[in-house]
């Protein structure tokens, strides 16, 4: 009723209403009841705000792999590997900098940033100069909010350096994710090298590319631009005439801005005159119910005049000080010790002792201590559960004290939900404070984080975390071997790669002395010795993941023949673990087909697009992303080639499906995506029966499907489908696509009677609906036949997989790889229906297939000739299966000297290696768009 029931509670609220990010609950009633309104309030957050955030677009969902639950999901924005931490980080920092409420005078400054946008070209970049604390990325990021609101054709590319040393500080990263930025602006898809030097090089271009499509102004801004390390050697295209409609801006220290940048324009932004100082410290004290008197503010005003005095962060700090001791405590002792501080750090210094006074124990200052100097030695930052790991006599409720003090006074902040220094000047007096002894104390700290990562390490807990900060912490402690250690752990590697932090690899691998060539050989031989131990389906998909990061890191490294190894051992691995025609598989083609188009094999990189294609339209719909991907990587070799007719038709093609994509999801990233279908949820309740509905009910399950909310997913899908068959008719192929989606959940469910009915309808739907060559009709065969297979229906599953081989046969030609998979899938149900002699002719006809359309040494030619050595043995001719089987070890032997050794295979020691491909194929996956 309005009324608060104990002091308790009146502080939580009054703490509350400080934290930034923070949501109440009212409730009445037990205890159960008030847990299921939180959980219910968390569920929707995260769906909302952290999946709709880091979600770039839906994926079939693959059944046969779980991901690790911690790494952050890799995002593929064309071939580019995308880092949601990064973005959500500069996301944050953005927010966080705009904060303050106080405009601070600002208005003078945003007319001088605007007349520079109005300026005629050329231009250098401006330069925003202040000193430490003076206000430098408010004023920034004030105006980038007014110029997002009055000037919607602007764009506007900004980062923001943390702390030196620091993820967001790296210069590599940074033109990376500029790059990346202007890509998504352009819709421009074009494979992006990863290589420091050639970013840097490339960098102009792309600016030149956007600046001639792009109607209005283009506004880079970098903010603390001298934190980065050798800022004018990496930022050295800032020298270089800029595009007409191109502006820069960055912000430096004073003290820090190279020399030769100071002859460019420049807005020095001045102290704060009385009257700011004032409006400051009063916006401070009201905030907090605080009176000050005519004498106090008097004081104050005479204090705040010296330039270290009246900076914006200063007086801020200040009037935090003074609210903090309230109306309760004496102003005048307050006012009396901070009058003794003459800048910034000696004022965090007061601020800090105030923390520790009021702390109840010797034990809590000593924490207070722990927790301040681990993440002062930290890359990025430590997480809340981090630090009661580290310290497990930290109670939650101490560390929630101690963290809202220190936020509310200015010295910690979060990001990415790490605990980090909100300034500068607060890392830099925590330094003085406790780590004036020296590097001693420093590198104890350091350790406590390497054992505490080196240990989730070893519970084979490999998480961004581990993978940021345990490598950089052995480069700062100079330990090489360690580092050497680290590296060669390829969870780490591949994290740190697959997240676009490949320059920070490079140099990890260049701090320990070795060069490209033993740095392949080294990560080759890691790979074999890890083979050994993978036993079961899903260690070996994961497997298939680290050859296939392995092989893109060596195509980025321009190691091209070496690449070629293991992106094809990833792409045998999958076609055996998973199926010849999962998406995992496309994604290996296409892979592998960026090695040949790099090394000028057009004709072996087409064919790969045109699998990888094939397979995404079946997997997708002819209108996903994915689809755009490969018909984009079709046209960019077409050009090569000089086919522009070709690559112009595809490209308009693949220009269609990514608008579409852009309008369905809001942006081109969509991080928006599952928000958007939330707001739609009531709407649909309450909405009429309309196909267009009833498509965004089948997303809507899809959506939960993905999120393993299996329940969810089956509601939605049989509305969708009930609305379908209401509309449209119980006949209409759009009925058979919910069909066949409530089969896979059913599957998905192991309620495999279930899916065999709604497969079969939907088969019989399609059937009659569809050409025989269609690719919904394929999609379905396969599934039920794979469905029959693993009921033990077997003499079911064979009319199907003859069908396959039908439609396969009618939309490729008799000769295509595509041919062959299926005929060796039919061969091995023949295997294991003891019918040797039906099998034969179908694996002899797909050898002649592969041989033709791979040459003789390919691997897929060597498993097939596996399989005939076995069906030759077990017929009694041992003479052929001795000459078979020796003709498949040839190939495989010529396969492991291109990778430098002997990789063996666990899944090709037999004959049944198709019978594993068949019998492990999950049913994959829900179908989404239309077909």
């Amino acid at each position: 009723d309005g009324r608060v029931s104990s002091v308790s509670v009146q502080q939580l609220i009054e703490q509350i209403s400080y934290v930034n990010k923070a949501k109440m609950i009212d409730h009445f009633g037990g205890v159960k009841e008030g847990a299921y309104e939180i959980y219910n309030c968390v569920e929707k957050i995260i769906k909302q705000d952290i999946l709709g955030c880091e979600t770039t677009e839906l994926e079939g969902k693959d059944l046969g792999t779980k991901e690790e639950s911690t790494a952050p999901e890799e995002v593929v924005f064309g071939d580019v590997l995308w880092d949601a931490h990064d973005e959500q980080e500069q996301m944050e920092a953005f927010q966080q900098a705009s904060n303050s409420t106080c405009e601070l005078g600002f208005e003078k400054y945003f007319e001088r940033l605007n007349d520079l946008v109005a300026a005629p070209a050329p231009i250098p970049p401006l330069l925003v100069s202040g000193g430490p604390g003076s206000g430098k990325s408010l004023l920034l990021s004030k105006w980038i909010q007014l110029q997002q609101k009055h000037s919607p054709n602007t764009l506007i590319l900004y980062h923001f350096v943390g702390r030196p040393m620091s993820t967001s500080s790296e210069s590599a990263l940074i033109i990376k994710r500029l790059t990346l930025k202007l890509m998504q602006h352009s819709w421009l898809v074009s494979p992006l090298t990863l290589d420091p030097a050639k970013l840097l090089e490339e960098f102009p271009r792309w600016l030149e590319k956007l600046s001639a499509r792009h109607q209005g102004s283009i506004i880079i801004i970098i903010d603390s631009i001298d934190q980065i390390q050798q800022a004018e050697k990496h930022m050295k295209w800032l020298i270089d005439p800029l595009p007409v409609n191109v502006r820069v801006i960055v912000s430096v220290n004073v003290e820090t801005c190279p020399q030769a940048w100071r002859l460019w324009p420049t807005l020095h932004l001045d102290p704060l005159n009385s009257k700011d100082v004032k409006s400051l410290i009063s916006a401070e004290c009201n905030s907090a119910n605080v009176k000050l008197t005519k004498e106090q503010e008097k004081k104050l005003e005479r204090h705040c005049r010296s330039a270290t005095t009246c900076n914006a962060l200063y007086v801020t700090l200040l009037g935090k000080t003074i609210a903090c001791v309230g109306n309760t405590g004496n102003i005048d002792e307050t006012l009396q010790q901070c009058f003794q501080c003459q800048d910034t750090v000696s004022l965090y210094r007061l601020v800090l002792r105030s923390v520790q006074e009021s702390l109840q124990s010797d034990k809590e200052k000593s924490l207070l201590r722990e927790i301040l100097c681990v993440i002062g030695v930290s890359h990025n930052g430590v997480s809340e559960s981090e630090l009661m790991e580290l310290y497990p006599e930290l109670s939650s409720a101490v560390l929630a004290s101690l963290v809202h003090s220190l936020h509310k006074m200015c010295l910690l902040t979060y990001g990415c939900g790490l605990l980090k220094f909100q300034h500068l000047q607060a890392w830099e007096m925590v330094r003085l404070e406790y780590m004036e002894e020296g590097e001693s104390v420093i590198s104890a700290y350091r350790q406590k984080l390497v054992e505490y990562f080196t240990m989730q390490l070893s519970r084979d807990r490999v998480t961004w975390r581990s993978a940021d900060e345990l490598p950089w912490l052995f480069q700062q402690q100079g330990d090489k071997q360690k580092l050497h250690n680290c590296l060669l752990n390829l969870f780490v590697s591949q994290n740190l790669y697959k997240r676009g932090h490949f320059a920070e690899l490079l140099s990890y691998w260049q701090l320990v002395g070795k060069d490209k060539s033993s740095m392949a050989a080294e990560y080759f031989d890691s790979l074999k010795e890890y083979e050994k131990s993978c036993e079961g389906e899903e260690s070996m998909i994961c497997l298939a993941d680290l050859y296939e990061t392995l092989g893109r890191f060596l195509k980025d490294l321009g190691l091209l023949s070496q690449a070629v190894a293991p992106l094809q051992r990833s792409l045998e691995i999958r076609e055996t673990a998973l199926d010849p025609d999962h998406p995992r598989v496309a994604q290996s083609l296409h892979q592998l087909a960026g090695v040949y188009v790099q090394w000028k094999k057009f004709g072996n990189a087409e064919q790969l697009y045109k699998q990888a294609l094939e397979i995404s339209e079946n997997a997708y719909g002819a209108e996903h992303p994915r689809v755009a991907r490969e018909l984009d990587a079709l046209a960019t070799l077409y050009q090569k080639q000089n086919k522009y007719e070709q690559a112009e038709q595809l490209r308009k093609k693949s220009f269609k499906i990514r608008q579409k994509a852009a309008r369905r999801k809001g942006s081109l990233c969509g991080f928006a995506l599952l928000r958007q279908r939330a707001l739609q949820l009531e709407e649909l309740t309450l909405g009429k029966d309309t196909p267009d509905n009833a498509r965004t009910l089948n997303e809507l399950g899809v959506l939960y499907y993905l999120q393993n909310n299996l329940e969810t997913a089956e509601l939605f899908l049989k509305r969708s489908l009930e609305m379908r068959e209401r509309v449209l008719g119980p006949d209409h192929p759009d009925c058979a696509q919910s069909l066949n989606n409530l089969a896979a959940l059913y599957n998905e469910k192991k309620h495999y009677d279930k899916a065999e009915e709604l497969y079969e309808k939907a088969l019989d739907i399609r059937r009659r609906a569809l050409a025989p060559d269609h690719p919904s009709l394929a999609y379905t065969v396969k599934h039920l036949a794979v469905l029959y297979k693993k009921m033990g229906k077997l003499d079911k599953a064979v009319p199907l997989y003859e069908l396959a081989v039908e439609i396969r046969q009618k939309s490729f030609g008799p000769k295509h790889p595509s041919v062959a998979t299926a005929l060796v899938n039919l061969a091995v149900l023949y295997c294991q229906m003891k019918k040797q002699v039906e099998a034969l002719p179908l694996y002899e006809r797909a050898l002649k297939i592969y041989e033709d359309s791979f040459g003789h040494m390919h691997p897929r030619v060597g498993e097939t000739l596996k399989n005939l050595a076995v069906l030759s043995y077990e017929g009694g001719d041992f003479e052929k299966a001795a000459e078979l089987y020796k003709r498949a070890m040839e190939i495989k032997e010529a396969e492991t000297l291109l990778i430098g050794g002997k990789a063996t295979s666990r899944h090709s020691s037999s004959g049944d290696t198709f019978s594993l491909k068949s019998a492990l194929s999950p049913n994959i996956f829900l179908e989404h768009g239309q077909r």
